[in-house]
């Protein structure tokens, strides 16, 4: 029968993607039998406080950018990893991002495949890459890419080239200012879902059995445990979804509220962020 060995990597990696404690991150690798999504769930439901968009850890250096087509209709968002932060700022590597989402805009490939599949200067984007990674000395990847098309699209590219996101509108009636405010409320608060109902069906699970593990353990009553776990739902919802989040420039009112003022029509129809991690 093997033992399970839990080596202080494994535990830095968690620490690392919750800021909880060592000896609670190897706590919970033991109790979780290594696996880290099961891990993380544990030091929640534990009442560690834990990095709300652990993916962010996991990217490595690179260049993130978004920009849309003339008539603001489309919007594309990339990704293009590197091992490094010296080569990150390299003005060869950055032009050469910047190449790939001209095609993207032109083009208007469907996956990140199609997109590698592109001709660029006589050459597919993915043979210009092998070619970086020659000159280079490092790994570099075209990892994600995504578009959006809607009666307006609006991108937010935070300076550094580390955090960009794309916004899609349902009307012209958004202002530029109003756009850019709730592009930016996007890179800010990280929203996983643009509504309620668009909450993907396993994560609600997820949080209501999250939000019970921490009522038993308080010591609530057990015919208290699905209100209360519905109450912490009902927070989840108000803090991760785009249009219930409160308004970073005005706590008073929510982006569903702002959009309303604009528009009482007007909603966001979708909204992609992409960020590096450390």
């Amino acid at each position: 029968m093997s033992t399970l060995t839990i080596t202080s990597a494994d535990v830095n990696k968690l620490r690392q993607q919750t800021g909880a404690g060592m000896m609670d991150c190897k706590k919970a690798l033991m109790e979780a039998n290594g696996d880290f999504e099961a891990a993380i769930d544990y030091l929640r439901k534990k009442g560690q406080k834990v990095a709300a968009n652990r993916s962010d850890k996991e990217a490595k250096e690179g260049y993130v950018y978004a920009r849309t087509t003339a008539d603001g209709k489309r919007g594309a968002i990339i990704m293009i990893n590197c091992e490094t932060d010296f080569v990150a700022k390299n003005d060869d590597f950055i032009k050469l991002g910047e190449s790939i989402l001209n095609v993207a805009l032109e083009k208007n490939p469907k996956s990140v495949d199609d997109l590698k599949a592109q001709v660029l200067d006589g050459k597919t984007i993915t043979d210009l890459l092998f070619d970086q990674i020659g000159k280079i000395g490092e790994k570099i990847e075209l990892s994600k890419y995504e578009s959006l098309e809607a009666a307006k699209v609006v991108v937010y590219n935070h300076p550094g080239n580390r955090l960009s996101t794309v916004v899609a509108f349902n009307a012209v009636s958004v202002s530029d200012e109003t756009g850019k405010d709730v592009a930016m409320q996007v890179a800010a608060m990280a929203p996983v879902a643009v509504d309620k109902d668009d909450v993907d069906k396993t994560m609600l699970e997820r949080e209501l059995e999250i939000g019970r593990e921490q009522a038993r353990n308080e010591g609530k009553p057990e015919a208290m445990i699905e209100k209360i776990a519905q109450g912490k739902l009902n927070k989840f919802y108000n803090e991760s979804t785009l249009l219930n989040q409160t308004f970073i420039k005005d706590e008073k009112k929510t982006i569903r509220q702002l959009l309303k003022d604009t528009d009482p029509a007007l909603t966001v129809t979708a909204f992609r962020r992409y960020k590096l991690g450390n």
